[in-house]
């Protein structure tokens, strides 16, 4: 198949240029926060790890006990950085599809400091010893009505230019964009409405949490990180997307299974039996939708081989890819009923799972999209490329040792507490070496996303060469930016 080729003409420049300068401060806010809340995820992420194999550590301060610390990590990634960028690659992205400035930067900025201000006091919350104790939702009770309020007010933006832009056929990102836009509140809404606003059994408090849990990863985190390598890969490589077919397999099989996973985790409560099993078999079919989409991407890269190694957009794209494919295995092996599932249900494999998804996926295909944005948002071209090669392998070789650490020492540890005629010490044995490659392997990460940090506040301060072109590390100048929306099918 032959490269796409597209002119770019000078209305056409004007009007991308201006879509651009609308964003470039609400975008920038997203981004630079979010990296900001990572490295703080990271800091704690690392202080629990040491609390795991060596418990004495900072053991006289309430504010480090494992339980706290652990809960702040989750929650600073999930919502301190992870819906940042989310928030920051979404904006632009929809405008740039839908061809429209954004007019409402100033309503954009005012709800971006309000979430990261209920970030904020939500963390302090947990670390205070005022959280909720339930995953993924350990903020105190105040907190997420005000996430949600600024949720709705950067998002609904996001929703205006679609809906006045000019009539070109939607994009393939476009409908997993949108999709997790709309999935997220209602996941949400229903999540914590049930469990903050209404009294019920704790057994089933329990199973809406796991519900939660999973669909916060299927329906909001994986539909942006798809819905952002429909949109590089196109635009990198100047190739169409192979196949409209397995796109829409890929997304209305996600639709249909992904409201149906998470509930496997309470195997062997007081629930209906059919329960657990039809969310561990929803589990297990998520690798249908993970699996076509991102192979059918991965089509697209590798049809330009050439621009992989150049383009730090494309190969953090290639890498998160992986990482959904890794996922799409691991949701099988971790919860087949009546073999997997009884090794991994109350393991580390968990942990191991949700980075997996967070990090090993979302967040390199973000940093992909970071790569790709920034250049364009600040007319500035990316200031040390050995910056970027860092941020890769560093940031790959850590997630790599955390995520198969903890899955394969989750299966170590679920055996070590079927020998329930051994004592607990040993359960807590076997898992000590796997927490000490997690504590190292965050200092790695962590390593490289302060320096990702420092690049990317940098960049929002002017530093760097003046340039729009595509980053691409060499010094061949980079074509016409290509437009990948008539031709995102073959």
């Amino acid at each position: 198949m032959s490269a796409v080729t597209s002119a770019t003409s000078p209305s056409d420049a004007a009007l991308r240029a201006g879509i651009d300068r609308s964003l470039r401060h609400p975008v920038m806010f997203f981004l630079t926060s979010g990296a900001a809340w990572l490295a703080v995820s990271i800091l704690l992420a690392i202080l629990a790890s040491i609390k795991v194999h060596y418990p004495e550590f900072m053991d006289e301060s309430a504010c480090a006990t494992y339980g706290r610390v652990f809960a702040a990590h989750l929650n600073t990634l999930i919502y301190g950085w992870g819906f940042q960028a989310a928030f920051g690659v979404m904006l632009w992205m929809m405008a740039r599809m839908s061809r429209q400035e954004c007019r409402s930067a100033g309503t954009i900025l005012t709800a971006g400091h309000a979430w990261n201000l209920g970030v904020l006091l939500g963390t302090l919350g947990i670390l205070a010893g005022e959280g909720t104790g339930m995953p993924w939702m350990e903020f105190p009770r105040f907190a997420w009505p005000v996430l949600l309020l600024s949720y709705v007010a950067i998002v609904v933006w996001s929703f205006i230019p679609l809906r006045v832009r000019a009539g070109d056929p939607s994009h393939v990102a476009q409908w997993y964009l949108l999709a997790a836009m709309v999935w997220f509140p209602w996941v949400f809404i229903t999540a914590n409405g049930l469990l903050h606003c209404t009294t019920g059994h704790p057994v089933m408090a329990a199973g809406i949490n796991a519900w939660f849990k999973s669909a916060l990863v299927f329906l909001f985190f994986i539909p942006v990180a798809l819905g952002s390598a429909y949109y590089l890969a196109p635009k990198v490589t100047g190739r169409p997307i192979p196949s409209r077919s397995l796109a829409r397999l890929g997304f209305w099989s996600l639709a249909v299974v992904a409201p149906w996973a998470g509930m496997q985790k309470l195997a062997g409560a007081p629930l209906p039996v059919f329960l657990p099993y039809v969310g561990a078999a929803a589990t297990v079919l998520l690798a249908v939708p993970l699996a076509t989409a991102a192979l059918n991407i991965l089509r697209t890269i590798f049809a330009d081989d050439e621009k992989l190694p150049k383009s730090p957009a494309l190969y953090f794209t290639l890498a998160g890819l992986f990482g959904v494919l890794l996922l799409a295995v691991a949701a099988i092996a971790l919860n087949l009923p009546g073999s997997s599932l009884r090794f991994t249900q109350f393991s580390i494999s968990g942990y191991g799972f949700d980075i997996l998804a967070l990090y090993g996926g979302f967040s390199f295909i973000m940093f992909g999209a970071v790569y790709f944005i920034v250049p364009r948002i600040t007319c500035r071209e990316w200031i040390s490329s050995r910056l970027m090669n860092m941020h890769f392998f560093f940031s790959a070789y850590g997630i790599v040792a955390i995520a198969f650490g903890a899955l394969f020492g989750g299966f170590i540890q679920g055996n070590a507490q079927e020998a329930w005629l051994q004592p607990w010490e040993t359960v807590t044995e076997v898992v000590r070496p796997y927490a000490a490659v997690s504590t190292f392997a965050w200092c790695v990460i962590l390593f490289s996303n302060i320096f990702f940090f420092i690049h990317l506040a940098m960049m929002w301060l002017g530093f760097g060469r003046r340039g729009t072109r595509p980053t691409l590390l060499d010094s061949v100048p980079a074509a016409a930016e290509p437009d990948p929306r008539p031709n995102e099918v073959a």
